[in-house]
């Protein structure tokens, strides 16, 4: 993959948002830092309520009371998100940076038809014809697998199933081809093949164009064909990041190990599925230092006490007790 700049598209550096609740502050991102160059596709990946979709609403400044951004920096492009008006982020929105959200319904007004909503996200950031917007439109459907566009682009959104509004979402997402998508599980109610297609589709948006892409998901699979780095998120921090290959293959984080040992793809017929013990911990009771400590089998004493942070190169880990894969074999 051609990457189009070594400048990144997007630069989060030590982001934290919290909830101010009656049982205390809950730490939802919690010191997060990552860049996502022109035309790379960056994979969030963790379990349920690690963070993954509060990162990509707090870049988005779309954070509700009592939830807050209390610290760091969202660069797009430099220029700061989080020192950036409503109205600023409204003209940014759908132009400079778009988002793709799990319901496609948070994207779609359920009372307007499809082509009337796509034309507007054109006309608001593109100084085109309506003629040319609806073109688009109909271009941009055919691009995300919608067959007889002209048809669909007449229609309301319950007249789509649930798999079909997702791909307009999609669709709209890509109209003003924007530096940076944010994915936020886009693909989950979509079938394998419409799957394939979208992911081929984004990957090619991102190398022709240089579109930024961040893709939150808790399917490794699809990282693992999708994505050029990772990050893996645990209670509101990254534990762990780098290029796809080196993640997947040798993961240092016991907590990575675990996501990925836990994948039905490494299990053996006819044996159960191996699971990473306990639950995530509320955000409200985290457990001193690392707060994956409860759950990890390698923990020790020192683990009550926040872990280092360490780099090599594009490689990040916070962990007292990194694995160590060699040939295949884990290492204490």
């Amino acid at each position: 993959m051609t990457i189009h700049s070594t400048q990144p598209v997007l630069s989060v550096r030590n982001l934290q948002m919290h909830f101010a609740t009656r049982d205390g502050v809950a730490k939802a991102v919690d010191d997060v830092s990552f860049a996502v160059r022109p035309g790379e596709i960056m994979g969030l990946v963790g379990e349920s309520g690690s963070g993954k979709s509060m990162t990509a609403y707090s870049i988005m400044r779309l954070i509700d009371s009592p939830g807050k951004i209390v610290g760091g920096k969202i660069l797009l492009n430099g220029r700061d998100l989080a020192q950036l008006s409503e109205e600023e982020m409204r003209q940014l929105r759908g132009n400079d940076i778009a988002m793709i959200f799990q319901d496609p319904m948070m994207t779609l007004n359920p009372v307007l038809r499809i082509d009337t909503q796509m034309i507007e996200a054109v006309l608001a950031h593109q100084d085109v014809s309506k003629a040319v917007a609806h073109a688009l439109a109909r271009e941009t459907l055919m691009r995300v697998g919608i067959a007889s566009p002209d048809e669909r682009l007449l229609a309301y959104p319950h007249q789509f199933s649930g798999g079909m509004r997702q791909r307009v979402a999609i669709a709209i997402a890509l109209l003003n081809k924007p530096d940076l998508i944010i994915c936020d599980e886009p693909t989950t109610a979509l079938d394998v093949t419409i799957q394939g297609q979208i992911l081929h589709e984004m990957q090619t948006l991102c190398r022709e164009s240089g579109t930024a892409l961040v893709w939150i998901t808790h399917d490794l699979s699809v990282v693992a064909g999708l994505a050029d780095t990772v990050a893996v998120m645990y209670a509101g921090k990254i534990v762990e990041s780098g290029s796809v290959r080196d993640v997947l293959q040798t993961p240092r984080h016991p907590y990575t190990y675990g996501l990925i040992a836990s994948s039905p793809s490494n299990n053996r017929r006819g044996e159960p599925l191996r699971q990473i013990a306990g639950m995530t911990p509320s955000l409200l009771n985290l457990p001193s230092g690392c707060a994956f400590r409860t759950r990890c089998d390698r923990a020790t004493e020192v683990c009550a006490t926040p872990p280092p942070f360490e780099t090599d190169g594009e490689r990040t880990l916070r962990c007292f007790h990194p694995i160590v894969i060699a040939a295949g074999v884990t290492h204490g």
